[in-house]
């Protein structure tokens, strides 16, 4: 090669990397939106001395987190119920929630468990979680036998249903589970900080982006509870179940709403249930509804009837039987367009070009909404809703 052709590679190459350098100042200087700091710096939480409060556990993101959608967020919560050893079931869920939809809005996160959490449980879901996370004991007195119960009675159904091959019959730990979910999660001291919760499970999926706040949907509607998935409740667990429900509502006919949701729930008028509910292990719902006169009642009443020890009653027919009678039918919610997951069920959204705006990648083959056990359509019908766009393309 020529000396000036050497000249001429090298000042190319100059050039090159001079404009290179251009480039990045320039991008590098380029000014931050007015509203930068104020809206995307979390602030620590201090208390009137100004010292940090000691309960915060700070949000596990180094940098600065993207932008929140424009609006407030709304006093609301995620809350799980979990052990130590289920915290990388647990973490697959954050995951999921944090990257479908809260890493937009940094809401908390409350953690609950009958013993303490331990580091390692903290570390991670902490790390994971892009708001605010707490966790709770559960009172002694919430997850235990209340005095009336008969503990060798209780036993004795145990084994019974052991031998009958019955789901989770022989759990002890199952039925303090059912009965803490049913009545008392949401008057935890966490708890009491927040108006709405979403629960979440270990090891559930999120199949499509959610566009848009549940929570204030639900506000700004008006809605006390929502679902995503039904179902019909194994008989062999409540046999006694309704009976308990017609001596409430025969007791306290002020707390059942005009307009409720009997038809969801009963196939006669009420004389019997039909074993429809609302899968409980996705909800989002109205903190201020549980802890009213009405909900409270009603889980005392049958709190007393001991069904949660001698036989075993689910808190997914407890709550489903409580928002259909205490609430009017328009307060209840059906997302279509939070597609879930958790063993055994899917729920995919019906319609393709909701699927597609999305960004949905479960197959619709899987939507469990109109099988012949989902009771989905049911609520559809009492509600007189039109089904989703592409409801007849997809059951045929």
């Amino acid at each position: 090669m020529s000396s000036g052709s050497s000249r001429y590679v090298r000042y190319l190459l100059f050039a090159v990397f001079a404009l290179a350098v251009l480039a990045f100042i320039s991008r590098s200087s380029l000014p931050l939106p007015t509203n930068y700091e104020s809206n995307i710096i979390p602030q620590t939480p201090q208390d009137s001395k100004g010292s940090v409060d000691p309960s915060y556990q700070t949000p596990a993101n180094s940098g600065p987190p993207a932008l929140t959608p424009s609006g407030e967020r709304v006093n609301a919560t995620f809350v799980t119920l979990a052990r130590n050893q289920d915290v990388w079931e647990i973490a697959k869920s954050i995951r999921e929630v944090e990257d479908r939809f809260n890493r937009n809005y940094h809401y908390d996160w409350v953690f609950l468990n009958d013993k303490p959490f331990d580091d390692e449980f903290k570390k991670i879901t902490t790390a994971l979680v892009s708001g605010t996370t707490h966790y709770g004991l559960i009172p002694k007195e919430h997850w235990s036998y209340p005095e009336w119960i008969d503990q060798d009675k209780a036993k004795a159904v145990r084994e019974d249903m052991k031998a009958r091959k019955i789901i989770y019959g022989d759990s002890e730990s199952y039925r303090h589970m059912c009965r803490y979910e049913s009545g008392f999660f949401f008057r935890h001291e966490l708890m009491l900080n927040y108006r709405y919760y979403w629960r979440v499970e270990p090891s559930i999926q999120l199949f499509c982006d959610i566009s848009f706040d549940p929570f204030r949907y639900m506000m700004e509607n008006k809605k006390k509870y929502s679902f995503v998935l039904s179902l019909y409740e194994y008989y062999e667990t409540i046999p006694t179940l309704w009976n308990s429900v017609k001596k409430f509502m025969k007791t306290n006919p002020e707390y059942i709403a005009e307009g409720n949701s009997m038809g969801f729930l009963s196939d006669d008028g009420g004389e019997t249930y039909n074993k429809c509910h609302f899968w409980s292990n996705f909800e989002v719902g109205d903190l201020d509804w549980l802890r009213s006169d009405a909900y409270i009642n009603y889980f005392d009443s049958l709190d007393r009837d001991g069904g949660f020890f001698y036989e075993r009653w689910g808190d997914a027919p407890v709550h489903s039987i409580a928002a259909g009678l205490l609430l009017k039918k328009e307060e209840v919610h059906f997302f279509n367009e939070i597609a879930y997951y958790h063993v055994p069920f899917t729920h995919c959204p019906t319609g393709e070009q909701t699927r597609l705006d999305l960004k949905c990648h479960c197959n619709p083959a899987d939507n469990f909404d109109w099988k012949g056990y989902s009771c989905t359509s049911r609520y559809f019908h009492i509600n007189n809703i039109p089904k989703p766009e592409g409801y007849e393309k997809e059951t045929k």
